[in-house]
């Protein structure tokens, strides 16, 4: 019997790794045109719905000019309008008190973060290792009045973000290198509370992280979907309570 049972987990340990990237190939395969009765693309019917963030006070409309502005020729990478929202919308959703931010970038993201923060009453951490990208996020902050709602730490997050304290996370976003997903993951893994989230960026392009990819899908206490994958891709991740 113990025979029988370490060769299956040692199979499972073989397998598992590999549904990651079926998984992800499945998602991205699901949205492309299903051939038509003919042979040719099946028609479309109406057109995908399209929504804009409607301010709903005076300083969500201040954030949300900022974020327009912070777009006007910008020269780093940064999430969309659709990826941003969504961002939003989940820390609100889930009453996030500490969200933790790996990649900062200008801080468009943390732009985002902070119109849900205002509602929750939380705080945004946000790690990233270029001065002159943070010097831009500063600015944009302050110009969105959200100063208050957000800590910036200078540094590599490899070895920063570790040494916050053990008060628990609600939302991780991992927007850094993509070569360090797996990593970020391992190291703050234990600090999401249980039913927390964890929210990947560019699950579609760039190429993701297969390490990543394996350690979201093949964990039984982690529940991860895909989600804007005709965008760069987003991988939401639940911490199973």
């Amino acid at each position: 019997m113990m025979t029988t049972m370490t060769a299956t987990t040692r199979r499972a340990s073989v397998i598992v790794p590999m549904l990651g990237a079926a998984l992800l190939a499945r998602t991205l395969s699901a949205q492309e045109p299903r051939p038509g009765p003919r042979g040719g693309p099946r028609p479309v019917d109406t057109p995908t719905p399209t929504a804009t963030t409607l301010p709903r006070d005076d300083g969500e409309a201040r954030i949300l000019e900022a974020i327009e502005q912070a777009r006007q020729g910008e020269r780093y990478a940064n999430v969309s309008e659709a990826d941003g929202r969504l961002l939003r919308q989940l820390a609100e959703a889930i009453n996030a008190q500490r969200v933790v931010e790996l990649g900062t970038s200008t801080g468009e993201s943390g732009l985002y973060f902070a119109m849900a923060l205002r509602k929750t009453g939380g705080t945004l951490h946000t790690f990233d290792i270029d001065p002159d990208r943070l010097a831009v996020a500063r600015e944009n902050f302050r110009k969105a009045g959200v100063e208050d709602l957000i800590v910036i730490h200078e540094g590599d997050a490899h070895v920063e973000a570790p040494k916050l304290d053990d008060r628990p996370i609600d939302l991780l976003f991992i927007d850094a290198e993509k070569e360090g997903y797996d990593a970020y993951l391992r190291e703050l893994l234990p600090l999401v509370r249980p039913g927390g989230l964890i929210l990947a960026h560019n699950m579609r392009r760039p190429n993701p992280n297969p390490q990543y990819l394996d350690a979201i899908t093949g964990d039984p206490a982690l529940d991860t979907t895909f989600l804007l994958m005709e965008g760069a891709g987003m991988g939401m991740t639940l911490k199973k309570r």
